[in-house]
């Protein structure tokens, strides 16, 4: 979850893509370049051990807009273990 929220701020958009499950991974991805991630709290892990399959991720992200407006992104994340690598599968945003 950090790598990829680290990618979401540098705007690296191949590792996003590479760290996608292929079977929900979009053809295309579009970053908001006015968008400026600056903090990520993880409120709670489940699953994930070198031993799972599985793992699930509630976070919220705190980002900043060219025009000095701070928001908030809360997220419930599941990742899966393919090829030997953890990676995002899908997740439901939760409101704020």
């Amino acid at each position: 979850m950090r790598s990829r929220f680290t990618a979401f701020a540098t705007g690296d958009r191949n590792y996003l893509i590479h760290s996608w499950h292929p079977r929900t991974r979009p053809a295309e991805l579009d970053l908001d370049t006015a968008m400026r991630w600056y903090r990520l709290d993880i409120e709670s892990t489940r699953g994930g051990s070198p031993f799972d399959s599985t793992g699930e991720v509630a976070f919220t992200a705190f980002y900043r807009v060219r025009a000095g407006q701070a928001g908030t992104l809360r997220e419930h994340s599941r990742f899966e273990r393919y090829d030997g690598r953890w990676v995002y599968v899908d997740g439901s945003i939760t409101p704020s």
